[in-house]
């Protein structure tokens, strides 16, 4: 397959060079559903095979990352699924090593760590906004390949993913946050910086594909103009990235609870303060 074939292929363009229509919400909740039980089966056998999975999301602003984690972790286990959002590092964390505040959050047997942004915050908002030398970024890009063969090498699986969305897409949705309550923390301060520097962003992710995606570890990349379609193609690839069987177990007989023989009585209501119904006064009225 050639650059050019590859590149068409993650811009999801049909033969015509169309983008595909978005995904009905009907098709995507009966995917989803489906996608979910097999993500299931997944962790079962993660754990079962104690395996080690590294999920890497990366991408432009308001692409969607976010909203695909959430929906990838949604079915799974928490204790042996996280997601590491780090914050910005303390002044302690500037003096170490580059990679050392990432390394403590990789997984043991049988767990999956997802980081929603990860080291590769060096090749973008870092490099884009002035916060390392171009010194530290040219070390980076030296590093960060060796480093992701040594975890490879190591016996981790590492998936890295980019989130891709248009110029246009992205301008809408931060218009939306911006007026949308629910929403509005989603848009930080320095998301609205980047939004004057998209050429900016753009040149330093493709420089950073030129050093990064390496034959051990691709970059995957995920267009997500239609969030809903992103989503179920992201998970989708997950599960076809990972050989696994169903293990998890059949359906499980509960016992018989035993006899009260003991003569245990539960205390009056009245000597416990509950949260009051909040609703039941509300829900009278209507009916």
């Amino acid at each position: 397959m050639t650059k050019k074939d590859k590149h068409e292929k993650s811009e999801g363009k049909n033969k015509k060079g169309n983008k595909p229509p978005k995904i009905k919400k009907s098709v995507y909740e009966e995917e989803l559903k489906k996608m979910h039980i097999e993500l299931v089966r997944l962790q079962y056998w993660v754990k079962q095979k104690g395996l080690r999975i590294v999920m890497v999301f990366e991408g432009r602003d308001a692409a969607g990352k976010g909203g695909t984690i959430k929906r990838l972790v949604e079915p799974m286990n928490p204790r042996g699924a996280s997601v590491i959002a780090l914050a910005t590092p303390s002044d302690r964390e500037r003096t170490q090593w580059y990679f050392q505040r990432y390394v403590t959050h990789l997984p043991a047997a049988g767990e999956i760590v997802i980081f929603d942004r990860s080291w590769y915050n060096r090749a973008g908002v870092e490099k884009v906004m002035g916060f390392c030398s171009d010194e530290e970024y040219r070390d980076f890009l030296r590093s960060c390949p060796e480093f992701e063969r040594m975890l490879v090498r190591s016996g981790i699986i590492l998936l890295k993913y980019w989130f891709s969305v248009s110029d246009e897409e992205q301008e809408r949705r931060f218009h939306e946050r911006a007026s949308n309550p629910l929403k509005r923390w989603k848009l930080s301060p320095m998301d609205l910086k980047s939004r004057e520097r998209w050429v900016e962003y753009s040149k330093a992710k493709d420089e950073m594909f030129f050093y990064t995606d390496i034959k051990e570890a691709p970059w995957n990349v995920v267009e997500s103009d239609d969030k809903k379609r992103a989503r179920l193609n992201c998970i989708q690839h997950v599960l076809d990235s990972i050989e696994y069987k169903n293990i998890v177990p059949k359906t499980i007989k509960l016992p018989k609870r035993k006899e009260n023989i003991s003569g245990y009585v539960r205390p009056p209501k009245s000597k416990q303060q509950y949260v009051r119904d909040a609703f039941d006064r509300r829900h009278r009225e209507d009916s």
